[in-house]
């Protein structure tokens, strides 16, 4: 992998991890695609197959 590769690499997960905590502080699902299932990590840490869009 390249440098800049690496850089742009590092950026991006620290984007995801700041806009995983910000769902999480308003309460917002952080949803995921485990092995072609659709899988949502609740603000509570619950991890979920369902969720309630109500």
């Amino acid at each position: 992998m390249t440098e800049i590769s690496e850089k742009i690499l590092k950026l991006g997960n620290r984007a995801i991890k700041k806009a995983q905590e910000n769902n999480r502080k308003n309460g917002i699902p952080n949803v995921y695609c485990i092995n072609g299932k659709i899988v949502f990590e609740l603000p509570n840490g619950e991890i979920s197959t369902r969720y309630n869009f109500s």
